[in-house]
């Protein structure tokens, strides 16, 4: 994977960055040859952080680290930016294993035969009343066109309300740092939104009035 450095008020030894070149060419192998990754890394006081990001055909994985060496804070964005890389795979993954609603067939009615009329007696009713009898008795069931629907089992969970306010691009880089998939959050002027994540990877933004 093509990886671009950026250092900023830091330096950055041969040693991290193949360190960073190996992480990202195993993110690489998840998400395909096309990904290519940008690093930076940066120093506030005493803590270190690395930023990377990585942009695949459909999807673009952000990740943070921060700690107080360069090396702890890039091996914690790696492994935050990985684990999102398989979360991806994997929901692409069932996604096509999913059967559309267009093939799935609906079982066709099924035929009954009409009962004959009773013929009178004749010369050949007792060959009649003996086949009648020969005849064996089929049970015919049908079944559903559509399967049962689960009700799903709800969960409470109050970690994905944003406790402070903060901008959309702070929510973003909240919502990828905590690998969170929803996140209702206010902005400085008390606007209410809900950033989620769809089947297909973006993130959705959702204002609600």
């Amino acid at each position: 994977m093509d990886v671009e450095f950026t250092a900023r008020q830091v330096k950055i030894p041969k040693a991290l960055r193949d360190m960073a070149q190996e992480g990202m060419d195993r993110i690489g192998r998840i998400l395909g040859r096309s990904a290519h990754a940008s690093i930076t890394f940066s120093a506030q006081r005493h803590l270190q952080i690395v930023e990377l990001t990585v942009q695949a055909r459909m999807q673009t994985i952000a990740a943070t680290g921060k700690a107080d060496a360069l090396d702890a804070a890039l091996r914690q964005a790696i492994a935050h930016a990985e684990n999102q890389a398989r979360r991806y795979r994997d929901r692409k993954i069932v996604t096509k294993r999913l059967p559309k609603e267009e093939k799935v067939l609906t079982a066709p009615p099924v035929a009954r035969p009409k009962a004959r009329a009773a013929q009178p007696d004749s010369e050949n009713g007792n060959a009649a009343g003996e086949a009648a009898k020969a005849r064996a008795k089929i049970a015919v069931h049908s079944f559903p066109a559509k399967a049962a629907v689960v009700e799903p089992h709800v969960l409470k969970n109050g970690e994905a309300i944003a406790l402070r306010p903060m901008t959309i691009e702070e929510a973003v880089k909240d919502a990828e740092f905590r690998d969170r998939d929803l996140l209702i959050f206010r902005t400085l002027a008390g606007e209410l939104f809900v950033l989620h994540r769809r089947r297909d990877g973006q993130m959705e933004l959702v204002e609600i009035p």
